[in-house]
C-alpha cells in the first residue's frame, strides 16, 4: 500500500467515523410547506441532504431529516468549527483580554529574534492573510498540511504543526485559506484564558469550561460538543458537533445581534467583525463568509449572483451551511454529504431557497 492511499483509506475511516458520530437515533420531519426546501430531499442534484431548518423572524418554518436522523443527532461542523472559533475569539477581544491589531501571542514566533511571523497580528489570522505558508488541498491529501496536522503524522500537537509554518508572503496581503490558521487561534484561546494550564487535561478542562460559559450555555447550544488533539488543544478549524437546533441557534445568535433572550451573548461590534468583507477578498469576513461578489479568478462560497449581498456564513466541508440573511431575518441550516467539487448546484439551491422568502423591514429605531 502506498503513502497515498493509506492516508486515503484514513480519511474514509474518518469520514466514515464522522457519520457514526452523528448515528441515526431516530428520524423525523416536521417540514412546512415550502417547495425550495422539499427539494433538497427530492432532487439528486442537490446532494444528500440529512437535515435542514428554516427560521425567519425566529419562528422556525421547516425543520426535516433524512430517514435515519433526527433532532437528538449531533451533525459534524467541519470548518463551520472556524466560525465558532472566531466566536470565542470574539468574546476575548471584545473583554480587552486580546487585541486584534496587536502581534497575536504566539510563542514559537518570538524564539528567534528578527522572526518576521512575530509582526501577523490576529485580525490577519481571522482574515486568512497571515502569509504562512499552506497546502489546504490538492491531489496529494498525504501533502496536505490539514490532513498531515489533523489526522496523520502531525496530529500529535496541531498548534506546533500550524506555527511551524515559515512566511511566504508579507502578513496581511495575500488571502489563503488555512485551517491551521484557526488552530493557531484555538491554541490562543486556551493560552488566554488559562495560562498556567500545564497539561492537556488541564488545558482541554479550562477551553471547554470557557466555551460552555461563552457560547453553549448563554446561546442554548447544549449539545455543542468540539473535539481537541492530545496536547488539549481544541480542534477549533474542523471538528466541533451539534443539533440541528443548536446549529440553528448558532445562526439565530448572530441574526439577533449578538443577543440570546435579551442578553447580549456576543458583542455588536463582533458581529459587525465578522460580516465585513476583508482587505483582500470581498468574499470573507472574520472566520465567516459572505455573500458578495468576488474577483473573477475567485468562486463565491454561496451564491453571489443571486444575492442578497448581506448574507454571511458558517461553511464546513462536504456541505455543512449556516447560512444568515439580516434583510430577511433569516436563518437556513443545511447539513449533509455533498463533495465539495459538486457543490455548485447545491450552493444554486441554497441560494433559490434563501431568495424564495420574502423581506423583512428592519425594526423601527
Amino acid at each position: 500500500m502506498t503513502a497515498r492511499d493509506a492516508m486515503r483509506g484514513l480519511q474514509s475511516s474518518l469520514f466514515l467515523l464522522a457519520i457514526l458520530v452523528s448515528a441515526p437515533l431516530h428520524a423525523q420531519s416536521t417540514p412546512a410547506t415550502l417547495p425550495t426546501a422539499d427539494a433538497f430531499f427530492t432532487d439528486p442534484a442537490l446532494g444528500e441532504t440529512r437535515a435542514l431548518l428554516v427560521i425567519q423572524n425566529g419562528t422556525p418554518l421547516y425543520e426535516r431529516y433524512a430517514p435515519g436522523y433526527g433532532p437528538a443527532n449531533r451533525f459534524i461542523s467541519w470548518s463551520m468549527a472556524k466560525s465558532i472559533t472566531s466566536t470565542l475569539i470574539g468574546k476575548l477581544v471584545t473583554t480587552n483580554r486580546l487585541d486584534l491589531d496587536a502581534p497575536a501571542p504566539v510563542p514559537a514566533w518570538r524564539v528567534k529574534p528578527g522572526d518576521p511571523r512575530a509582526a501577523i497580528t490576529l485580525r490577519q489570522l481571522l482574515h486568512m492573510n497571515s502569509g504562512l505558508a499552506h497546502v489546504e488541498t490538492g491531489p496529494d491529501p498525504e501533502k496536505s498540511d490539514t490532513n498531515r496536522a489533523l489526522f496523520s503524522d502531525r496530529s500529535g500537537d496541531i498548534a506546533a504543526a500550524a506555527t511551524m509554518a515559515p512566511l511566504e508572503s508579507p502578513p496581511g496581503t495575500v488571502f489563503e485559506y488555512s485551517t491551521l490558521t484557526s488552530h493557531i487561534l484555538s491554541d490562543i484561546i486556551t493560552r488566554t484564558v488559562a495560562p498556567d494550564a500545564k497539561t492537556p487535561a488541564a488545558r482541554r478542562r479550562a477551553t471547554n469550561d470557557f466555551l460552555k460559559a461563552s457560547l453553549s450555555g448563554p446561546a442554548a447550544m447544549p449539545t455543542l460538543l468540539c473535539e481537541y488533539d492530545p496536547q488539549g488543544t481544541m480542534l477549533g478549524g474542523s471538528l466541533c458537533h451539534a443539533s440541528l437546533r443548536d446549529w440553528g441557534a448558532f445562526g439565530q445568535l448572530y441574526l439577533s445581534g449578538g443577543k440570546v433572550a435579551g442578553r447580549q451573548v456576543v458583542a455588536p461590534q463582533w458581529v459587525e467583525f465578522v460580516q465585513t468583507p476583508t482587505p483582500v477578498t470581498a468574499g470573507y469576513g472574520g472566520h465567516f463568509w459572505l455573500n458578495r461578489p468576488v474577483a473573477e479568478d475567485e468562486e463565491s462560497a454561496l451564491f453571489a449572483d443571486q444575492g442578497p449581498p448581506d448574507a454571511y456564513a458558517a461553511i464546513g466541508h462536504l456541505g455543512q451551511y449556516v447560512i444568515i440573511v439580516p434583510s430577511k431575518a433569516l436563518v437556513v441550516v443545511r447539513l449533509g454529504f455533498t463533495p465539495d467539487d459538486a457543490r455548485a448546484p447545491l450552493k444554486v439551491g441554497l441560494g433559490r431557497l434563501v431568495n424564495s422568502l420574502p423581506d423583512v423591514a428592519p425594526p423601527a429605531p
